[in-house]
């Protein structure tokens, strides 16, 4: 089982700057929603910006401690337009 903060850590270790926001799915620890919000991310295409975060969780995806991961990838411009909408 990892929990949500180790979850956190484990995005930021691979981009420091990441704005992390975890939501545990279904209450196990293995199955996780991410919004993960990055400046590494500007000029990326969104499959190669989810490469940069399941990079980041490579062992734990590895292993199966993170069986599941539904994941939401912003530039911080993205993320400041989209938020300005909500």
């Amino acid at each position: 089982m990892v929990t949500p903060s180790q979850v956190i850590e484990m995005i930021q270790g691979g981009l420091p700057d990441a704005r992390v926001q975890i939501d545990d799915l279904t209450g196990g620890g293995d199955h996780y929603q991410a919004i993960v919000v990055s400046a590494e991310f500007e000029g990326k295409s969104r499959v190669k910006q989810h490469q940069l975060v399941y990079g980041a969780l490579k062992q734990a995806m590895d292993t199966e401690a993170i069986h599941a991961l539904a994941l939401q990838t912003f530039t911080p411009e993205e993320w400041a337009a989209k938020s300005q909408v909500a």
